[in-house]
Order: C-alpha cells, then structure tokens, then sequence
C-alpha cells in the first residue's frame, strides 16, 4: 500500500508543485496535480475493491496515478492511464518506477481522442482530470467501458466552475447514474454507473 518508496515520490511530488505554484509558472508548465485530499481520497475508493481496474484521463506527471496504484496494489487490479504531453510522460514513468509501481500502472501515450477509442477494457473506476472544455467528449469516449456499478470520478468541477457546470449537471440529470457533487478541494463530480446505455 503506501510505503517509503511511494510516500518518499508523493512527497517529493508536492514539494514540487508547491515550488511551482510559488514561482507562479503558467499552468501549461506545472505539473497541476491533484491535491494531496483528493489523492488520499481517490486511495480510499479503490483500495478496498478486490481486481479493480481504473481508467485515469490525464496522467500528468504520475501524482494521482500513484495515489490509485497504490491502492489498487493490495487486492489486485491495475491503472491504465492516458497522457499525451511527451514531457509529462517521461516524468510519470520516472516517477511511478521510482514508486515501485511500474507492475500495477501503466500509461497509454497519446491523445486521448485517439487512444481512448482503442482501448477495449472495462474499468471499475474513470477519473477524468484533463483539459476542462474535453471533460463531456472524454466522458462520453468512456461511458461504454463502465458497467453498472462502475463510478466515474472528475476533478475540478468547483475551481472551474464556468466550464464544468454543464458537465456536472448532465450527470445529475442522467437517470441512469446517480451523480453527486463533493466540495473536496477544487470539488469532484461522483457519478455511479447504474444502467448499461441503451
């Protein structure tokens, strides 16, 4: 679960992000991670699930990545997780190696427009973090990899409120999930999976 060799690279990571929020790099630049509850929190959804498999929509540089392999590690199950910037996607692999995570995450390199057509898996768990305006189209690209029971997990809905507002009110209205929004940090967007799509 969360040992030295994660918590060590969980830790590094934040100071990192820390250190580029202060120097105020653009966002483009920064690694835009989740924060540290959130992290704890995505932990806490998959570690108890036995064979739980996750679909992660916007890798970054591996934080929340570790954060769900993590958990997942204990009962079985992976992370399969999409990145596209190549800067980014050497860091993630840097990082979830120094983990010792390598065996539970991988990392599809690419658009996720194109990649996440391609891949035929069924997830337990979505948790979309990416481009804020991409949020309803990636939601959609997934929607038939999760089956009843299934939960997708967005991040941002709250801190970028004007974008993600309709995302979070079509999931509300969709009878066939059961959509909660949770003020955690910049707020998440819960969404259980209750029908198969028509």
């Amino acid at each position: 679960m969360l040992d030295e060799r994660v918590r060590a690279v969980l830790e590094r990571l934040e100071r990192e992000d820390a250190d580029e929020r202060e120097r105020g790099l653009p966002a483009s630049e920064r690694s835009r991670q989740v924060a540290r509850p959130t992290g704890q929190f995505l932990f806490a959804l998959v570690a108890p699930q036995l064979d739980c498999e996750v679909l992660e929509i916007g890798g970054s540089r591996g934080y929340s990545s570790i954060w769900l392999a993590a958990g997942v590690r204990s009962f079985g199950g992976r992370v399969l997780s999409l990145e596209a910037d190549p800067a980014k996607v050497e860091a993630w692999r840097r990082n979830v190696v120094e983990a010792g995570l390598e065996e539970t995450a991988e990392l599809v390199e690419g658009d996720a427009f194109e990649t996440l057509p391609e891949i035929e898996d069924v997830f337990d768990m979505v948790f979309i973090d990416a481009e804020k305006d991409d949020y309803e189209r990636l939601f959609q690209l997934a929607r038939d990899k999760v089956e009843p029971g299934g939960l997708f997990v967005a991040d941002n809905v709250l801190s970028h409120a004007a974008p993600l507002a309709e995302y979070s009110k079509a999931r509300q209205a969709d009878p066939r999930l059961e959509s909660v929004t949770l003020p955690l940090d910049r707020g998440l967007e819960l969404s259980v999976v209750l029908a198969e799509l028509a």
